[in-house]
């Protein structure tokens, strides 16, 4: 239970962190504005289009009488639409950090900084293709093992009594986790932790990772709001990211920086 209450303290202390940074927060409000644009135009398309892509994909259905072809085919369009919702849930951090690269690690690094007992941050050496190449293959790998469950789940979600109650609770716990592994890729990855080490980090700390990432599925089922939440959330997987890896941490986040360097008086 302590570690519950750690996890969501980290979600608050990252947003605390933004809010007193301004231009980090605006800085890493961009991705994923961009990355809400494309999926809403997804989401779009898949709701004009995809009754048309049902009926093409469905052709043994034209000669069945009224009204079970139009049913059938009404409730694959409703499964294919909660189907990409759920795809956009579950990748629309992923996305948005491979977007975002260079302004997540931006933010990471200024979080790390900041809460490092001698002001340093991590730093993994390597140049940015060569960063986003490995953010991409651990994000697709990571994905994968994401989407076997969401299919599983969405399974389960026809069982009587238990596909209403226990499947969507189970379903946002594991949501949460792998959005914190996704969160903390960014700080994890400037420390050479690959994806396979990192989910084997986090399940060791399984009740930390359920109380950061849980609430935040919670809130990115609210349309729009994950893009608020970003750059808090990856301030506040940064410093949990520390607390994983037993990295000391100077008063948290209550430490103060300027945004920008302003020029001090001589003493």
């Amino acid at each position: 239970m302590r570690d519950l209450g750690a996890g969501f303290g980290y979600l608050l202390k990252g947003h605390r962190w933004v809010a007193r940074h301004g231009k980090q927060y605006g800085f890493g409000l961009v991705p994923g504005l961009i990355t809400l644009v494309l999926y809403v135009g997804a989401l779009v398309a898949l709701g004009v289009w995809g009754e048309d892509f049902v009926g093409w994909a469905t052709p043994f259905a034209d000669d069945w009488s009224s009204p079970w072809g139009g049913l059938f085919r009404g409730f694959l369009t409703a499964v294919l639409f909660a189907l990409g919702l759920l795809l956009a849930v579950v990748t629309f951090t992923a996305v948005t950090l491979l977007i975002g690269q260079p302004f997540y690690e931006s933010l990471s690094e200024r979080v790390d900084r900041d809460v490092s007992p001698d002001g340093s941050a991590p730093v993994s050496g390597l140049p940015l293709r060569r960063e986003l190449w490995i953010s991409a293959r651990d994000s697709l790998w990571v994905l994968l093992r994401a989407l076997l469950w969401g299919v599983l789940l969405f399974a389960l979600g026809f069982v009587p009594f238990l596909g209403q109650t226990v499947v969507p609770v189970i379903g946002l716990f594991v949501t949460g986790f792998f959005l914190t592994e996704e969160l903390t890729s960014v700080a994890l990855q400037r420390r050479t932790v690959d994806a396979r080490s990192r989910l084997a980090l986090l399940r060791s700390r399984r009740s930390l990772v359920w109380g950061f990432g849980t609430p935040l599925a919670v809130a990115f089922l609210v349309p729009f709001v994950a893009v608020f939440l970003m750059p808090g959330a990856v301030a506040g997987a940064t410093l949990m990211a520390r607390d994983l890896l037993g990295e000391e941490t100077a008063g948290d986040d209550d430490r103060e920086e300027p945004d920008a360097a302003v020029p001090q008086p001589p003493h």
